[in-house]
């Protein structure tokens, strides 16, 4: 009777290889985006020229570009063969075969939820082309959201350090805990400001 008192009061404590992995899980899930500028399009940040682009399906052909040796930080091809996901990307339409950023959502029953977003590594840090990738996909997924019926809102999980950097830029609400939402009208704000026809139509 001993042993069996034991073994029901003993507690299983994972080694700590298999916490560092689950907390990195955790991390990665978390969006740690900048917003640089709510530019209307996306501006060459060399000579300030507003430059009109395209939002389009993400293809298999373009899994080859897109991948951690080309400089990308996160896997994309896991996100393409999801299901559930969408993936989408950011052209200009002056330069159609290189893309300028990536974000990938979902349909929700009341909203659309933004899993992932990247620039492309060539529009990271001080040296970037192009200003205003980031604010460009977020407004085409309100315009996603608003499309089907659900006011333009997006939800998303942020990281603490820039839950006031998507308050203050995004007009985002912060839920709790690690969830921002954007509501209709910051979101009606976004898609009017990259969007400009669409609540003319």
């Amino acid at each position: 009777m001993k042993e069996v008192k034991l073994l029901a009061t003993m507690t299983f404590i994972p080694p700590k290889s298999s916490i560092f992995v689950f907390t990195k899980l955790i991390e990665e899930m978390l969006l740690d985006f900048e917003i640089d500028k709510l530019t209307h399009s996306l501006e060459d940040a060399s000579t300030g020229d507003i430059l009109l682009t395209k939002v389009l399906p993400v293809e298999k052909a373009d899994l080859k570009f897109i991948s951690k040796k080309s400089g990308w930080k996160f896997n994309w091809k896991t996100e393409y063969i999801a299901i559930e996901k969408q993936i989408f990307k950011l052209i200009l339409q002056q330069q159609p075969d290189e893309i300028q950023g990536l974000i990938c959502f979902e349909k929700k029953s009341d909203h659309v939820f933004m899993h992932l977003i990247e620039t492309a590594p060539h529009n990271f840090g001080k040296s970037k082309k192009y200003f205003g990738v980031m604010a460009n996909l977020i407004a085409f997924c309100c315009k996603v959201s608003y499309e089907n019926g659900f006011d333009g809102e997006l939800g998303f999980e942020a990281k603490t350090k820039l839950i006031s950097h998507y308050i203050k830029e995004l007009g985002a609400i912060h839920f709790g805990g690690q969830r921002m939402v954007i509501l209709k009208e910051a979101a009606i704000n976004l898609i009017t400001i990259y969007y400009p026809d669409f609540f003319n139509k």
